[in-house]
């Protein structure tokens, strides 16, 4: 665990169930882009790394590919493993990946490679990977666009401290990378929909830093967003709300 950020390890660990509940599903849209970029189909396999609680491995499992889902924290593992007993699921770091080199036809990591945006990472990918393999980076993202997406952002905000974020570009600093291509960005758009205490909520909640903090800390984050909530005209008295998001997906292959 030592390789794991302070956030993500007691975070995750403690909030594996609002991660399941206030996370949302990938665009069925990403079918062809796992086929078409990734080259994923039947007798292809594939590394779900950084699988946490396995939202994104039904997406991998519809392309008929072989899956093996990597994740280090265990409480995130142990859900995967009873959401699909039928893949292999190991624990495993993205600089430490339990699998023989020139093993797999792709890695994919969803919402988790600014976690391990590192050379080390990168080395470690390409190790495993057979030539011509290719590595998928998949991230959802809020549509800040609509303003109470953004007044929700500004509520957890303050809280995120030194915890690696996607929206602030450094995980793209390792590349390029020598032994990969360059990459290739693709968009998709996506939403949640749900009980506002699932999509806006648990969704707040489930954000690893938020996860990290005192109960207390939590309890007053929350009641914030359901301040918000209140008084947003859209989103009050609801029982379903949507949550917009931006899929981006981005491909390279080992050279």
């Amino acid at each position: 665990m030592s390789t794991i950020h302070q956030a993500a390890a007691v975070g995750f660990a403690a909030k594996a169930d609002s991660y399941v509940r206030g996370r949302p599903d990938y665009p069925p849209a990403l079918d062809a882009w796992l086929r078409d970029e990734l080259d994923l189909e039947p007798g292809k396999t594939v590394v779900d790394l950084g699988a946490g609680t396995g939202k994104f491995t039904l997406r991998l499992m519809t392309t008929g590919a072989a899956v093996i889902a990597i994740e280090p924290v265990a409480e995130m593992l142990q859900k995967l493993s009873e959401r699909y007993p039928e893949i292999t699921a190991k624990a495993g770091t993205a600089e430490s990946i339990p699998l023989a080199d020139a093993s797999v036809d792709a890695v994919v990591c969803a919402q988790a490679f600014h976690w391990f945006a590192t050379a080390a990472a990168l080395t470690e990918i390409h190790r495993v990977l057979k030539p011509g393999g290719s590595l998928g980076l998949v991230w959802n993202t809020r549509d800040e666009r609509i303003p109470w997406v953004a007044k929700l952002a500004d509520i957890f905000a303050p809280y995120e401290g030194d915890t690696p974020r996607h929206y602030t570009g450094e995980w793209k600093k390792p590349f390029p990378f020598n032994g990969f291509s360059v990459l290739r960005e693709h968009h998709f758009s996506n939403s949640h929909i749900g009980a506002p205490e699932d999509v806006i909520v648990n969704r707040v909640l489930s954000t690893s830093f938020i996860a990290a903090l005192p109960p207390e800390k939590q309890e007053q984050v929350a009641a914030e967003v359901r301040s918000l909530i209140a008084h947003e005209p859209s989103l009050n008295g609801k029982t379903e709300v949507t949550l917009p998001y931006d899929t981006a997906a981005y491909s390279c292959v080992k050279d």
